[in-house]
């Protein structure tokens, strides 16, 4: 049987829109073999907008560099060549936030997690009783990776890192930090070394 011009092209958003679904299922499919399986996420829950993709991308900024693009709440790494691998995240709320050039300073798998003394001091309710630290694994906040940022040889207290609540990529709730899904800081975290530079855009973007 024949398919007419029409009844192609009105079947072709159909088909592109199934291969993207199809993408972006591999893209978050479960990792069995991270130290604490992750299972896959259900991306028709997830905008299609905040999930992991390569887009065209200007900047001034060389290849390995992360922008920060707080007001948007997207994280983009810089591929070269007006390219960039674009992830959604969370990001901090009004006041807690870090601004313009850091680096990555360390970097950790299944990070441990210590609230902050300013955490602790302003939400001591909340945050006391995790003074000791709480150990690496799934119900970590930070998730299955971090990345420490760095400003003049100095830790800056914030991180980009996973977490175990999918549903804060797109707001601001975090205390400062970057939030992203677990396999998208995987994926980053494989793209990233220590010393990479890192730009945090608040307010108006400027770059």
């Amino acid at each position: 049987m024949s398919l007419s011009r029409r009844g192609f092209l009105a079947g072709l958003p159909l088909f592109l829109a199934a291969c993207a679904t199809n993408n972006d299922q591999a893209k978050y499919a479960a990792i069995p073999e991270e130290k604490f399986p992750l299972d896959k996420v259900p991306v028709e829950k997830i905008k299609p907008e905040l999930r992991r993709t390569e887009v065209a991308y200007e900047t001034p900024h060389p290849a390995g560099t992360i922008v920060v693009d707080t007001p948007a709440r997207r994280l983009y790494y810089v591929l070269g060549n007006g390219r960039a691998m674009r992830y959604g995240i969370g990001v901090g709320r009004n006041g807690y936030s870090l601004a313009g050039w850091a680096h990555v300073g360390r970097k950790a798998e299944w990070p441990n997690w210590t609230p902050s003394p300013n955490m602790i001091r302003t939400h001591p309710e909340k945050n006391l009783k995790y003074a000791g630290g709480v150990p690496g694994g799934p119900n970590n906040p930070l998730g299955a990776r971090a990345m420490y940022l760095y400003q003049n040889g100095h830790d800056t207290m914030f991180r980009i890192h996973g977490t175990n609540q999918p549903q804060s990529i797109g707001l601001a709730m975090s205390s400062g930090c970057v939030r992203m899904m677990n396999h998208d800081v995987i994926d980053l975290y494989e793209r990233v070394s220590v010393g990479d530079r890192v730009y945090i855009i608040q307010g108006v973007r400027d770059v």
